[in-house]
């Protein structure tokens, strides 16, 4: 039952950071899903390092696991929005960003996780 609190409050947390920065980069940038494509890159590598670091310290699995990667980074990385913004673009009749934002996404959010795993091994 605890991890599942560990979740809803990671969960709680992640989503209203989505929320907030997400329109911080909209205030910047607002033609372009940038906010997303941030989150997304960053949870990504938040989430490489974190499995690493459960390898190689011996701490509170499941308070890492359940609220931080879980809930917090769960909530906070989000697919459902980027899907969301693929349909629009090309809704939009914006026929090249769509495909130019999902290679960018996927490529830079598997480099980061990567990174953020390896980090932990320099």
């Amino acid at each position: 039952m605890i991890n599942l609190f560990w979740i809803a409050t990671g969960g709680a947390i992640g989503a209203s950071l989505r929320y907030f920065i997400s329109n911080i980069m909209k205030s910047f940038i607002p033609n372009l899903p940038i906010g997303t494509l941030f989150i997304n890159i960053l949870g990504s590598f938040l989430i490489g390092f974190a499995m690493s670091y459960l390898e190689n310290k011996n701490i509170s699995e499941n308070f890492i696991k359940y609220f931080f990667v879980i809930g917090l980074l769960g909530s906070f990385t989000t697919f459902s929005a980027f899907s969301f913004e693929i349909v629009d673009m090309y809704n939009n009749h914006k026929l090249i960003i769509p495909f130019l934002y999902i290679l960018l996404s996927v490529s830079c959010c598997v480099l980061a996780a990567f990174l953020g795993y390896n980090l932990n091994r320099i």
